[in-house]
């Protein structure tokens, strides 16, 4: 039987793109932790963390490294036996990994019919406050907010309007925003808008390199099929940032996420049991 290594080395495409992107020890681990330690209250050695994270390319070193700042973090506690370490995920990272998992898997689920109307936020944040500025951004847009001028964000989706004011309520901003929703207007054109607010062309090269690197995969064996559903589900890590998750009427023709979310699912519920019941065995053995 080959060994996770093995399985990567045999297939070019997962080598050249072990992320679409960099790929970190921590992000990887992540991963393990939400698809295999999620769903099972069981704890894990640190050889078995250490030796599926060599299979995908991490060096022991960083492995460690990365379940010492996890564990940091406090999303990790762990307990000894002996000489031995073994871990199991606190509160903090069960509810961080649920969350994650939620918006991962729901991702890509059919988009509900738009009813025309937008979500419109106007806050301002002084140049000099960068820190301020840069968390604003990041979680306004992890939230699918695009923005086509300073100051000014939107989303086609009035639905996550208490998303949003909690955002700016924890940044204490409400005293400098404020909020509309309604159609668009009889000035301009909604699809520059969209072109404006965010850069679709980036994220559907992110899909077209997905769908090149997943599309032929077939992977054989049951350690082949691990090491190929932590890429897949790696690599798809990503788009609920990426892409705002616009209604049909906003997206350009033929638009890539589409496809790449019917493979993913596909890809997903063919390798996750052998995936699952591989795992099961490396835990066992090594108990």
């Amino acid at each position: 039987m080959s060994t996770a290594a093995e399985s990567v080395t045999a297939h070019p495409a997962l080598s050249r793109r072990r992320e679409l992107g960099a790929t970190s020890a921590r992000s990887l681990l992540l991963t393990v932790l939400g698809e295999f330690v999620l769903p099972r209250d069981d704890a894990v050695w640190t050889q078995v963390l250490i030796d599926v994270l060599g299979g995908l390319g991490v060096e022991a070193k960083s492995a460690r490294q990365a379940l010492a700042r996890t564990a940091a973090e406090g999303l990790l506690v762990s307990d000894r036996a002996g000489r031995r370490v073994r871990w199991a995920l606190s509160e903090q990272g069960r509810r961080l990994l649920s969350d994650g998992a939620a918006r991962i898997y729901g991702f890509g689920a059919a988009a509900r019919p738009w009813d025309g109307r937008w979500l419109v936020l106007l806050v301002s944040v002084p140049e000099a406050r960068r820190q301020l500025r840069h968390r604003l951004r990041t979680r306004l847009a992890w939230a699918g907010l695009g923005s086509p001028a300073p100051g000014v964000w939107l989303t086609p989706d009035p639905g996550k309007q208490d998303e949003v004011a909690e955002v700016v309520a924890d940044l204490e901003l409400t005293g400098v925003s404020s909020s509309f929703v309604g159609p668009f207007g009889a000035i301009g054109a909604q699809l520059q808008v969209v072109e404006q607010a965010w850069n679709l062309a980036e994220v559907e090269t992110a899909y077209e390199e997905f769908l090149e690197t997943f599309a032929c995969v077939t992977p054989t064996d049951p350690a082949d099929v691990l090491a190929h559903q932590i890429h897949l589900v790696h690599a798809w890590r990503r788009f609920p940032f990426l892409d705002p998750k616009l209604p049909g009427e906003l997206l350009p023709t033929g638009w890539a996420g589409a496809r790449a979310a019917e493979l993913f699912d596909s890809l997903h519920s063919r390798w996750d049991e052998p995936a699952q019941q591989h795992w099961l065995r490396l835990v066992g053995t090594a108990s």
